[in-house]
């Protein structure tokens, strides 16, 4: 028998949720808006139950909460009952925050948006009475690790987290490159597309470095890129990346 799921809020990073877990899973989405709900469904592609916030009861639910930081204390007066499980991927917001809502067990989970796809990098952090649960739960939706402490899970969101948009900009740029030299842009995009799936897979197993060293040959045309690469402070700028969103994490 599948089991329920609650979701809190109804944006993008909910559908994406929603579309690796309904998979397993009933949904029901509490949100302000049927309207907006019913497109959430419609996007979907699977049945919802939509709920507005004046009726909600989350009593004994597994809920995630996928609201905006900045709206928590608009939203969680309106969550009337006690959940089983509480699960926020609210980033910045510590647990202590989450207690102004009643749950039995509480866990802040920071996916990325490829939970759409099943390819989710899911860091957790919360109660260690469910570490098995929260686990099982978003190991459905890609690969997941439990973390030791809050300050960890706002390191990991800045990589993890934020770092598709990082890997989309370094997608974009070097297909920009490559029509700059000459290349048709949807050629381009096929073989950045092709690029990505295979270094995904390398990536697995075979350290960076390594990696790096194995496509390098003396004076040739990858040691000529990777030295432009070293110029333009690329390295330095992917680690300044992780400390300014990391800092962010810490103020929201």
């Amino acid at each position: 028998m599948s089991k329920a799921i609650t979701f809190v809020g109804n944006g993008k990073m909910a559908l994406a949720l929603a579309q690796g877990l309904c998979k397993n899973h009933t949904i029901e989405v509490i949100g302000r808006s049927i309207a907006a709900m019913e497109r959430f469904e419609a996007q979907l592609n699977a049945p919802v139950t939509k709920t507005l916030y004046a009726d909600a009861d989350i009593t004994d639910k597994t809920v995630i909460l996928c609201v905006k930081p900045a709206n928590l204390t608009e939203i969680a007066p309106l969550l009337q009952g006690k959940a089983q499980t509480l699960y926020s991927v609210l980033a910045g917001t510590p647990l202590s925050a989450l207690k102004t809502l009643q749950a039995h067990y509480y866990c802040r989970a920071m996916p990325n948006l490829a939970a759409e796809v099943g390819s989710s990098m899911t860091s957790l952090v919360g109660d260690n009475e469910i570490t098995s649960q929260a686990v099982a739960l978003f190991d459905t939706i890609g690969s997941t690790l439990w973390l030791n402490s809050e300050k960890e899970l706002d390191i990991a969101t800045a990589l993890a987290g934020s770092g598709p948009a990082y890997l989309a900009l370094v997608a974009e740029a070097l297909c920009d490159g490559a029509v700059r030299e000459g290349l048709k842009r949807d050629d381009a995009m096929r073989l950045m597309r092709g690029l990505f799936e295979g270094f995904g897979h390398l990536i697995q197993t075979v350290h960076p470095a390594i990696l790096k060293d194995n496509v390098m040959s003396p004076g040739g045309t990858t040691a000529a890129g990777y030295g432009a690469l070293e110029r333009a402070n690329v390295r330095e700028g992917c680690m300044e990346a992780i400390r300014a969103a990391h800092e962010r994490a810490k103020k929201l």
